[in-house]
């Protein structure tokens, strides 16, 4: 039984930090060149505003939405999520699979990917961590290409991540879901990929 939540904790902390690394990287070797430092949230007529100047990276939070940086993550990432989010907590941080509300994990690779190498790091990552059904396809984010990969996973629950490679950087956004929420939380993803401005 002890050896079993050791097994269990060990999986949530993996999924930790490969949702708020951007799914994808973390295992690769990389100068670091980021930190939560670069992520700040500003008050504005529009609404909230998540501004990283470094990597020329501006959204909104969905309206009544709340924000956080993940400081336990070497690059640093942001996490933004519905106020009645629900799920396992470490640290305090929500886990998925959440069993009430949404989250949106952002993070910025700074290293340069083909669409190719993005989705083959991807799905092996997915792989290991139980996906159950994956599957990619192209699209596009403040008019630049983008991949979006869309899977459910036997430890983490359903995601949607979108992947833009801009020069020698990847910004990633994924979406978590709880099941009642699924509808709800897709549309407001798609909203906030209106507001994703990348200069």
């Amino acid at each position: 039984m002890v050896k079993k939540k050791k097994i269990i904790i060990s999986i949530i902390i993996i999924l930790l930090l490969i949702i708020a690394g951007g799914v994808f990287w973390w295992w690769q070797k990389r100068e670091i060149k980021g930190s939560p430092e670069d992520y700040v949230i500003k008050e504005t007529e529009e609404g909230k505003i998540v501004e990283n100047k470094k990597a020329g990276l501006t959204v909104k939070v969905p309206e009544g939405w709340e924000g956080e940086k993940i400081e336990d993550i070497e690059e640093g990432s942001f996490i933004i999520q519905t106020s009645d989010v629900k799920g396992k907590k470490i640290n305090d941080l929500v886990m998925p699979p959440l069993t009430q509300g949404c989250g949106i994990e952002i993070g910025i690779n700074y290293k340069k990917l083909t669409f190719e190498e993005i989705e083959q790091s991807t799905k092996e990552i997915y792989l290991k961590l139980g996906a159950t059904d994956q599957k990619f396809e192209r699209t596009r984010v403040n008019n630049r290409e983008a991949l979006k990969n869309i899977v459910d996973t036997q430890y983490a629950g359903p995601m949607i991540g979108i992947y833009v490679p801009v020069s020698d950087k990847i910004y990633s956004f994924t979406l978590i879901w709880s099941p009642d929420k699924k509808e709800e939380c897709i549309e407001q993803f798609d909203k906030f990929l209106e507001t994703v401005s990348i200069d």
